[in-house]
């Protein structure tokens, strides 16, 4: 039997992760991490503002908010996603969600793309 090929890079991801638990969990955090990165980047540049300006608002570095745009971090604090959520007239949702760990990573991270720069 022949596979159908795709281009959708969820399902292609989805496809070699298979049945690996492990992997399965470093995508999910992997995916959470660019999601917190590419919000905080849409809404600093649709209020108009630089990392340095926002920087200032919220008496941080510009580095900071560098670091907490790339998808790589992994230091997110509480207080400090607080800080950026009011400067940017937004509130900071933190939700436990069950996980279907057989599709969590696939079924929860659907539609995640990286910020274009």
């Amino acid at each position: 039997m022949r596979k159908t090929k795709t281009s959708d890079g969820l399902t292609i991801l989805n496809n070699l992760i298979g049945n690996d638990q492990e992997m399965r969990d470093l995508m999910a955090t992997e995916s959470e991490n660019l999601k917190i990165a590419k919000q905080i980047y849409e809404l600093r540049t649709a209020a108009g503002l630089s990392q340095l300006q926002l920087a200032h608002k919220i008496n941080t570095t510009q580095s900071v908010i560098s670091r907490l745009e790339d998808a790589d971090y992994e230091g997110h604090s509480l207080p400090m996603l607080q800080r950026i959520a009011r400067v940017l007239d937004n509130n900071l949702e933190v939700r436990f969600v069950p996980l279907n760990k057989k599709n969590a990573w696939h079924a929860n991270h659907a539609g995640c793309a990286p910020a274009a720069a």
